[in-house]
């Protein structure tokens, strides 16, 4: 393959194709250690001209490529399997042009979500996709999974933030999809058919994203809840009460909480009486207005209607941040804790707890003393249900347990007329999986797309199909 490395440094630079042990370590296993390759090399191009040569070069050698962003995925749909180009995208980074009378703004694929929100910010307008690892992740890793998060509830996943994509396609041709309009019906919305797609039909390069009014009033809190049915009651009493104001609705357990409580440093419970489940809560308005106010009046509702037994709304931004410190410290104060199952469903809000109730009560009698961290956006039916032995010596015996943990989990995801990932995607983590509950026609139709656009599976082998 030295032909090949000649040629895509003749495309980058040197420096931008990385081939020793150690310098390409870093893009070679996902973020939760799960998965692990080596690709041939680690190539990162500065503009879209150098992506479509790396890709035509990969193309006439058939040596199969995988894009990377941030690397904060959580499938290993970004991780190699042996022997592919690694294309990073981190190079990709400028922005391109604002528009704020469209509501637009034009962004290549390796900025970061942290600067995308940032730009928008400077113009005095809001990109609502919010994420933990947003200093990291980057917009084009949040197109390829279709990214959710916790604004979702008011603003949609990433693919109704996105208007047009620049993608090259598997052959090395190029794609300018960057179009600014809301409104376009002229044949198929091919921009669909890469959100979403984890890189496995082509590399987006670009992109033209949605901008929303910056919000000038927020209010946060904390609330009690008796049990996940409550939870969901008080999320349609506060819909009823304050509207699409209402932008985030997380479900948080007290073993969810208590993980945060003992290993994140300087963590504090917001209510007395350890909760068995909270719930915390965000408002936003354009308008002048008493946004804490009016979130303490419909909490007062839901306290009368015994749907909450005790709230705190936040008192400063400061207190605010506290609150959002805690949700999004779920994720690392578990992996402190060792590996554990994870799973990403979804299901329709009026079954969430059924399914709570469903899944813990499986769980329990196949595996006595299982520890199930459950949290997630309630608001939009998505949660993040993770199951682990709690005694570390035993826990290696239950991960071996991972085929018939997903069945029981997923099984009744499904049969509530849920979905088995709802936002971290399918990568290589749940390809199996896919198959189990996707039906023969669904199947066919995905695959029938690939082999249009990528008839050699070049793009991204091994993740989703």
């Amino acid at each position: 393959m030295k032909p090949l490395i000649d040629k895509l440094r003749s495309i980058t630079g040197t420096a931008y194709v990385l081939t020793a042990p150690d310098d390409i370590a870093p893009y070679c296993t996902d973020w939760r250690g799960r998965y692990s390759g080596q690709p041939l090399c680690v190539i990162k191009p500065g503009n879209t001209d150098e992506a479509v040569a790396v890709v035509a070069a990969c193309s006439t050698a058939g040596v199969a490529i995988v894009p990377q962003g941030g690397n904060t995925g959580l499938c290993g749909g970004a991780t190699p399997t042996g022997g592919e180009v690694l294309v990073s995208l981190t190079r990709l980074n400028r922005i391109r042009a604002i528009d704020p009378a469209n509501n637009t703004l034009t962004v290549e694929a390796g900025c970061t979500l942290a600067s995308v929100k940032e730009a928008a910010a400077a113009a005095g307008r809001l990109f609502p996709l919010s994420l933990a690892a947003e200093g990291t992740a980057t917009i084009g890793g949040n197109l390829a999974t279709n990214a959710g998060g916790v604004q979702v509830l008011r603003y949609g996943n990433t693919r109704e933030l996105c208007l047009g994509l620049e993608v090259v396609l598997p052959d090395g041709r190029l794609w300018d999809g960057l179009c600014g309009l809301r409104k376009n019906n002229t044949g198929y919305d091919l921009k669909q058919l890469f959100i979403g797609a984890e890189g496995t039909l082509g590399l987006i390069t670009a992109a033209v994203l949605k901008l929303f009014p910056q919000p000038t009033r927020s209010a946060t809190a904390w609330a009690a809840v008796p049990d996940p049915a409550a939870a969901v009651a008080l999320l349609a009493l506060l819909r009823a009460k304050l509207g699409d104001r209402l932008t985030a609705f997380e479900l948080i357990s007290r073993t969810a909480l208590d993980l945060v409580l003992k290993n994140i440093p300087d963590s504090r419970d917001p209510l007395p009486g350890r909760p068995a489940w909270q719930v915390l809560i965000e408002l936003v308005d354009t308008l002048q207005c008493d946004l804490a106010g009016e979130l303490e009046t419909a909490l007062g509702a839901g306290l009368e209607a015994g749907l909450a037994s005790d709230a705190a709304v936040a008192q400063s931004l400061a207190q605010a941040r506290a609150l959002w410190a805690l949700r999004e410290g779920i994720p690392s104060a578990q992996k402190i804790e060792g590996v554990s199952i994870k799973h990403d469903i979804s299901v329709p809000i009026s079954r969430l707890a059924e399914f709570i109730a469903s899944a813990d009560a499986a769980l329990t009698a196949n595996f006595p003393g299982v520890r199930i961290v459950c949290f997630g956006h309630l608001g939009d039916g998505n949660l993040h249900y993770n199951p682990s032995n709690p005694v570390a010596a035993d826990n290696a015996a239950f991960i071996a347990q991972t085929p018939a943990v997903n069945h029981i989990v997923h099984d009744i995801a499904h049969a509530l007329g849920g979905s088995i990932s709802a936002e971290h995607g399918i990568g290589q983590l749940k390809r199996a999986e896919l198959l189990r509950y996707k039906s023969a026609v669904e199947m066919d139709m995905m695959r029938a797309v690939k082999q249009a656009l990528d008839p050699r599976g070049l793009m991204n082998p091994g993740k989703i199909l």
